[in-house]
């Protein structure tokens, strides 16, 4: 039962480094306002 400790650490260790990497980007996508409008309108509807 030594593993249990261990594998809980890990579980907080990635858990700790997906909320950090989630708030960079976030941050980085709030610094690009226009990034959703520029997105939008390289889409090209499908025609026939």
């Amino acid at each position: 039962m030594k593993r249990k400790p261990d594998l809980l650490w890990i579980l907080v260790i990635v858990f700790g480094l997906g909320v950090v990497t989630t708030g960079y980007a976030q941050s980085l996508w709030a610094n690009k306002t226009d990034a959703p409008i520029e997105l939008a309108q390289q889409i090209q509807p499908f025609k026939r």
